[in-house]
């Protein structure tokens, strides 16, 4: 459950700007901004039944029913009982009416678990405890650690140094790793005092509400000063203030109004394709149901004509009847009678199906995760098929595809390998949860999470060894991370990414502990001895530089520079003299690479004073030169970062979440196109992409697009589809103007070979406008997975809404966090992950499960089998029901277009709610072609339902055409066998009820059996129901057709011994099983022949199984080989400019640490409350506790390069 609603903004007058005044609730009243309430319900007690009607009313379907009500309370055309059509609408419209109800009580206790949190608010001069959707804009909000902010706030000061919060911000983007905010100087010195809060009187003026998480521009008018605003010194409702004791901010925006829930998108009620095709074929109907009418009523005409002239001497006319009045009153009555080709029924019985298969999906408990113990919901039940039908999956990357957790697997120094072990033989092991792990007790200090399995850099460290410590010593200290420590020996890190966390994590526990930091020094624990850094220069990362640098001065007053970067930028500025180590380090950095993970390479150099005191003097001239500061500074930087000696080398693992490859490599199997929409910078995401096997090394090519201009984006992207189909000509692209008479549908086009599309946020920006979106379109669908950089939600939206419009496809979005949203509402089906990272998406979803993984199951196997049976199930329905009706057309014929009923009255009304209601529930409730395993086994299953093979316009056609034959059977067979025919005794059997009792038995076992050849898997419920439907049929014809009964409602039952007098003679059954062979005859050649001669893929699978005669075993283990990469990540430093300035500044101060020793005692350490947790160490910035599942590690042949051997070792 989350703490926030979820649901789309009151509309309202265009805001342009917005104006407050801090402490004056009079003033901010007189603009009508929206208070911090939620209101995401429909209805209330009095609008619930008019308006669920009206809506329920809306559908074409319940209007038809209600019209045919209103028929037939007329006498004079009502050849049927009202109560044929009133019980099942009743029923229909109460179980929708239940169902939304629910729905809407539910949305109403989470507007209220929302609205009625307390908030610590200043009102008169005092702190009072007011309820969330009491707070209004300009009120002064009181925000203590841990607690969720109430509203979108302006920061006005806090508990910490210098003003600064920190704040997680997961429920809105799904990153964990904590992000700084800071107050303005002037707002800050009002502390936590309440009497100058409540006399700050300041005013904003500001940006209107918008959906821009990244940006706010603002302005603070305060003592006749104007202070400028910005993102950094705002707080966005949905954020969880953290490590912060208090602080206090002023409400911008409340309630609707707020970034979270202008994220949020338009709720839109989502349709099935099936529904959309279904409302087109039943308006089909009712056309055809017109002309068949329009056709009996002619032919009354003529009858009454011709041949009812003659009756009117005992069957007068009333005065004014003539046969163009009859024709008129037949024309409605045959409307009445042939209604069931659309009968009611059928819409309860798809609710019943979507629901009974949504309950699967809770109950699976394969979906369900343990760890957080969570399983899979369903959260609509309206959308099940349409999980069979998927073409297009969006996803978000952090948080969905990954953990957000680094861990330090592996590393590289001076030449030699860590991170594996070995037996003694020299074979390399498989590390599991079993395999011993480092003992760093020697390290009181240590991170109790981290565990590392190569005993060899622990021994290497404790021999003091010079490049280990140097190696270990660079990564303590080069860093913008920041150290907390509120006890003796607890040290808490806040680092800008969870890479540099996870770095300087591992640093600590090999002995090179970060304690703290000032503007100016750097203090280290090296192997026990307390050591202080003077820190000179901090030569921040950017995305440009792809590195970052320290300059410090040791205790012994050496000048060091300490650096990391990317590799290929390390190695151009590199000495020659390390030549021989390049070659070695490079080798480990490819097969780290071929692993996935996250190369960094580490040099450093010994600086010369004198060259240091020149160089700072101009480095300040170029950090307060007015022009081209940057570019000075940037000059200076590639000056002093030259002639580096190399130390080695680091691998992160960004977690995959398990499962990750092994899914999408199945659903590529099964046609179905993953796109990843992610915020995070490029290099990041490609290095994913490759991890998770959405893109490969085998591809053919991956192209890159990020052009800084429209020309340039569209050149590129010209470029990559000229490399794909080499022999295509430009003309290809549809102008705009063609598309402007109607939106048209761009088919998939073939290419050969596997490509990849990578795309830059802003490249992004200039391919999604109207004059290069076809362009975008075509050359993305070309390829066989897409990745998209640095987008904003707005921009996964636009994604999405492109594919819809222009692929005649299924679209569905996956993520976790509210960026999410907006691509989540906008895709035609949306998953939300729920997990560590916020429920915000979870809460806008349609189905939520914990692991990406599940999506595989939800797809594959509930979303095949959902379609499967809906598909059957409406074959088969509208089979049944237009055999039932077309018996009644071709009977007018011989009843004098009388509108005489073929049936009798009751079984007319017990035909769909009883005799054939439970076979077929039954058969789309539990059949299923091929079990889970074999689904798995054979993913291209799965692409029949992407091209709609199962139910479409001609399989309606086709069933149609079946039911036209099968009718006409039906009723002329028993028609025949009638005519001038008499009973064993010699009595006259053709009689009228005879007739009819006959027909409806030939036509329950007709369509019995056509079930039986629909049905893949029979079950014993049902076998139950199709054999208990027909016991039922006759035990109900028994009783009704009894005297008893007669005796009783002699007008209701007229049928008095019918039963009895028909069924008991052998010439009636002959006709039964002549009539049902003759029925089903056709469909079994038909059927015979196709499996024979083109059979489907459901066909060649079920042939299997029926081969296997056993559930087959599970898949054999395929061993993935190691491979070797010249491919490597561009580490993340952060998704944006480093920290630098911010340490440098002193603005970062936290409290001061407690006293601290740093002595290293060698005595063992207690071990209680340890527990591993993973193959290495697993940084969580939030101090969470950590995955604890170990991933498999395959056994490959290749062997570590092990040539070089240290001398100290």
């Amino acid at each position: 459950m989350s703490f926030f609603g979820l649901d789309c903004v009151r509309k309202k007058e265009r805001e342009l700007e917005r104006k407050l005044r801090a402490n004056d609730r009079e003033y901010n009243l007189s603009f009508k901004y929206a208070t911090n309430a939620i209101k995401t319900s429909k209805y209330n007690f009095f609008t619930f039944l008019p308006l669920n009607l009206f809506e329920q009313f809306q559908r074409i379907a319940n209007a038809y029913f209600l019209f045919l009500l209103v028929l037939q309370v007329i006498p004079q055309i009502s050849s049927l009982s009202w109560f044929t059509t009133v019980v099942p609408l009743v029923l229909v419209l109460s179980v929708t009416a239940a169902k939304d109800a629910t729905d809407d009580i539910n949305r109403h206790r989470s507007d209220n678990q929302v609205n009625n949190r307390k908030a610590q608010v200043l009102i008169d001069r005092k702190l009072r405890s007011e309820k969330w959707m009491d707070v209004q804009v300009g009120d002064i909000i009181k925000l203590e650690n841990n607690q969720f902010v109430t509203a979108d706030l302006l920061l006005l000061s806090s508990s910490e140094p210098l003003n600064l919060v920190y704040i997680e911000t997961a429920e809105l983007d799904g990153e964990t790793n904590l992000k700084v905010r800071q107050a303005l100087p002037v707002t800050g010195d009002l502390g936590d005092d309440i009497e100058k809060l409540a006399d700050f009187n300041g005013e904003v003026r500001c940006e209107p509400p918008n959906n821009r998480l990244d940006r706010f521009t603002g302005t603070l008018t305060y003592a006749g000063q104007k202070y400028p605003l910005d993102n950094e010194k705002i707080l966005l409702r949905g954020c969880t203030l953290r490590n912060t004791e208090w602080c206090f901010g002023l409400v911008l925006f409340g309630g609707p109004e707020t970034k979270l829930m202008q994220n949020c998108g338009k709720s839109t009620f989502k349709r099935t394709s099936i529904d959309r095709l279904m409302n087109v074929l039943v308006l089909c109907i009712f056309g055809f149901l017109a002309f068949m009418c329009s056709i009996l009523a002619i032919g009354n005409w003529f009858w009454e004509v011709n041949e009812g002239s003659q009756f009117t001497v005992f069957l007068p006319r009333q005065d004014g009847n003539d046969a163009a009045f009859s024709a008129f009153l037949t024309f409605w009555s045959y409307v009445i009678i042939l209604n069931t080709v659309v009968p009611i029924s059928l819409y309860v019985s798809v609710e019943i199906i979507r629901l009974g298969n949504s309950f699967y999906i809770d109950w699976d408990r394969k979906m369900y995760y343990p760890r957080s113990d969570t399983p899979a919901e369903a959260r609509t039940t309206t959308l099940n098929e349409e999980l069979g039908q998927i073409k297009y999956v969006f996803s978000d990357k952090t948080g969905t595809l990954t953990q957000n957790i680094m861990t330090f697997n592996k590393c590289s120094i001076n030449g030699k390998s860590y991170g594996d072990v070995y037996d003694y033989s020299g074979q390399r092991l498989e590390i599991s949860e079993h395999t011993d792990t480092v003992d760093f007790s020697f390290n009181p200090l240590a991170d109790r999470r981290f565990t590392f399995h190569d005993h060899a850099l622990v021994e290497a460290v404790k021999l003091e060894n010079p490049e280990v410590h140097a190696f270990f010593r660079l990564l303590a200290l080069c860093h913008t991370v920041m150290a907390e420590e509120k006890k003796e020996g607890e040290l808490f890190y806040q680092a800008q990414s969870p890479d540099e966390g996870a770095l300087v994590t591992a640093a600590r526990n090999f002995g090179f502990v970060f304690r703290s930091r000032t503007p100016d020094s750097v203090s280290i624990v090296e192997m026990g001895q307390q050591r202080s850094y003077e820190l000179l220069a901090i030569l921040d990362f950017n995305n440009v530089r792809k590195r970052m640098s320290v300059i410090v001065r040791g205790p012994e007053g050496k000048l060091s520079l300490y650096c990391k970067g990317a590799d290929t930028i390390i190695y151009e500025r590199l000495h020659q003299s390390c030549s021989k180590l390049m070659d070695v380090t490079t080798e480990h950095l490819n097969e780290f690479a071929g692993e996935g993970l996250r190369t960094l390479a580490l040099a450093y150099k010994d600086l010369d004073e004198e060259y240091f005191n020149q160089w700072k003097q101009r480095h300040h001239e170029a950090s307060t030169a007015l022009d081209d500061r940057e570019s000075k500074l940037d000059e200076l930087y590639e000056e002093i970062e030259k002639d580096l000696l190399l130390l080695g080398a680091t691998a992160i693992e960004d977690k995959l979440q398990d499962g990750v490859p092994q899914t999408i490599e199945q659903l590529s199997k099964a046609d179905v196109k993953i796109w990843v929409l992610t915020g995070d910078k490029q290099e990041t995401a490609e290095n994913i992409g490759y991890s998770c096997n959405l893109l490969r090394e085998e591809m053919t090519e991956v192209f890159i697009v990020s052009g800084n201009s429209p020309e340039d984006v569209r050149e590129e992207l010209r470029n990559a589809r000229t490399s794909m189909k080499p022999d295509e000509v430009d003309s290809v692209f549809l102008p705009e103007r063609s598309l402007v008479k109607g939106v048209k549908v761009i088919p998939d086009e073939v290419v050969n070979g596997e490509y990849g599309l990578v795309i830059n946020g802003h490249s992004l920006a200039y391919a999604l406008e109207r004059s290069m979106e076809l362009e975008f379109l075509r050359t993305a669908c070309m390829c066989k997975a897409v990745i998209c950089c640095r987008v904003t939600p707005l921009q996964k939206a636009q994604v999405v809404e492109l594919v819809k419009k222009y692929k005649q496809a299924v679209t569905l979005a996956i993520g976790d966090g509210a960026n999410d949203v907006s691509m989540i509402k906008a895709a035609h089906i949306g998953v939300g992950i729920s997990g560590q990272e916020g429920m915000q998406a979870v809460l806008s979803s349609d189905y939520s499960f914990a692991q990406f993984r599940f999506l595989q199951r939800l797809l594959l196997v509930h979303g095949r089998w959902s379609y499967l049976r809906m598909c059957k199930f409406l074959r088969y329905f509208f089979y049944k029901n237009f055999t039932f009706t077309f018996v009644h057309f071709w009977y007018a014929f011989f009843c004098g277009f009388s509108a005489q009923t073929v049936y009798d009255e009751w079984f007319i009304t017990l035909y769909n709610l009883v005799y054939t209601a439970l076979p077929v529930l039954g058969m789309s409730l539990f059949d299923q072609d091929v079990n889970d395993a074999w689904s798995f086994q054979h993913p291209q299953l799965y692409v029949p339902g992407q091209l709609n093979l199962y139910f479409s316009k001609k399989a309606f056609f086709k069933c149609a055409l079946h039911s036209c034959y099968s009718s006409l059977v039906l009723f002329f067979i028993p028609y025949a066998a009638m005519h001038d025919t008499v009973r064993d005794d010699g009595k006259d059997v053709a009689d009228y009820q005879s007739f009819a009792l006959l027909t409806q038995t030939c036509l329950l076992f007709a369509v019995s059996i056509q079930l039986g050849l629909e049905m893949s898997y029979w079950t014993a419920v049902n076998t139950f129901f199709v054999l208990g439907s027909l016991a039922m049929y006759f035990a109900v014809t028994f009783t009704m057709y009894s005297n008893g009964m007669f005796l009783m409602l002699p007008s209701a039952f007229p049928f008095i011994g019918t039963a009895r007098n028909s069924l008991n003679q052998l010439n009636v059954w002959l006709t039964i099983l002549l009539t049902s062979t003759l029925c089903v005859l056709p469909v079994v050649i038909y059927r015979f022949l196709l499996i024979q001669l083109c059979p489907t893929i459901n066909d060649k699978v079920m042939f299997k199984v029926r081969q296997a005669k056993a559930t087959p075993p599970p898949p054999p283990r395929r061993t993935r080989i190691r491979r070797t990469s010249s491919r490597r990540s561009g580490y993340a430093f952060s998704h944006a400019q480093g920290y630098g300035d911010l340490v440098t500044s002193g603005r970062f101060l936290r409290r001061p640490a407690v006293s601290r020793s740093s002595g290293f005692p060698h005595a063992g350490r207690t071990t209680m409350g340890f527990s591993p947790m993973g193959r290495s160490a697993g940084y969580s910035p939030t101090g969470r506790p950590q995955n604890a599942k170990v991933p498999d590690v395959e056994v490959t042949s290749l062997q570590m390069y092990r040539t070089i051997t240290d001398p100290t070792l």
